[in-house]
């Protein structure tokens, strides 16, 4: 019986061509390490890679969204308490003036606070490391605000030029917060105005102009009467506002965490879903060799036989 050596050829042919395919990917995976480099190697496996990269890239973003609150939140909490203190002294001259009756210590007062009024304009025009005005709302590209002063100096008037809205970044799948704040909002809702609030009845450049007046002028029963009860709205405000970001600060501490610890989850499931076992590799390849090599020596055998009984 003559065998087909057109047969034989093409499937002698195939089968080197597959063994030549399972070496090369073989050898493949144990230079690089990896058992799926093609979405063709494993599509299964290779979607799921997809999906977890997917997943990783929003993460990193909320990673990089919290950094960035979080030095706007930094940079805020600072000049709060730096705030708080400001008013606090502006507090402790007001209740100790209702009991001065010397001019000259009440001019000494009067003094002090116009530089407290300086301060806090300082304060008020607060820029985070990005160079953004952390009171203006969402207008953070210009110092939120002016004041306007008479010929001796003393500010008679402070001017915001912010605006009342927030920008929100996420942090977490439906999870959005803010580190902006406007400096005065009058509208009676939204974000909290950290300088005046119609709605606490804050407003400190106001009330530290009136102060200030109120001691040049030796009006203590003002002092006492109005000046002091306002200052401390102006502090209740600013507490309020310190307790906020401290809150935001303790969402964006537990944020991060989680999203670190996703990202890293999911580059290892990512890394042992593409990982070839490298014990395992080469033992297939070693025996991939041997049947190449096999199928290479039985495969002229048989062609060399299948000549001679043509020819006989």
């Amino acid at each position: 019986m003559h065998v087909s050596t057109t047969s034989f050829s093409n499937n002698f042919l195939y089968e080197i061509s597959q063994l030549e395919t399972q070496q090369t990917t073989l050898q493949s995976q144990a230079t690089t390490g990896l058992s799926v480099t093609l979405p063709e190697d494993n599509p299964p496996v290779m979607n799921q890679v997809l999906n977890l990269q997917t997943e990783a890239s929003a993460d990193t973003q909320y990673q990089n969204n919290i950094a960035q609150i979080q030095n706007s939140a930094g940079t805020a909490s600072d000049a709060l308490n730096s705030l708080q203190s400001l008013v606090e002294q502006a507090s402790e001259i007001a209740t100790g003036a209702t009991g001065i009756s010397s001019s000259t210590q009440l001019s000494s007062d009067a003094t002090q606070v116009g530089q407290l009024i300086q301060q806090a304009l300082q304060l008020a025009n607060t820029q985070d490391a990005q160079g953004n005005y952390i009171f203006a709302g969402t207008d953070t590209g210009a110092a939120p605000f002016s004041a306007t002063t008479d010929s001796s100096g003393n500010v008679t008037a402070v001017t915001y030029t912010g605006n009342t809205s927030v920008a929100e970044s996420e942090i977490a799948p439906g999870l959005t917060v803010s580190a902006q704040s406007p400096g005065e909002n009058n509208t009676g809702s939204g974000a909290e105005g950290v300088f005046a609030d119609s709605r606490t009845g804050a407003d400190l450049f106001s009330h530290l102009i009136s102060l200030q007046q109120d001691l040049q002028s030796g009006n203590t029963s003002a002092i006492a009467s109005t000046d002091t009860p306002n200052l401390t709205k102006d502090e209740d405000n600013v507490v309020t506002q310190i307790s906020g970001n401290a809150v935001l600060q303790s969402t964006l501490q537990a944020a991060g965490n989680i999203a670190g610890l996703q990202v890293t989850n999911e580059d290892s499931q990512m890394s042992n879903d593409t990982s070839a076992n490298l014990a395992q590799t080469l033992t297939q390849l070693s025996q991939t060799q041997t049947a190449y090599e096999a199928a290479l020596e039985s495969g002229t055998m048989v062609m060399s036989l299948s000549l001679v009984d043509f020819l006989s």
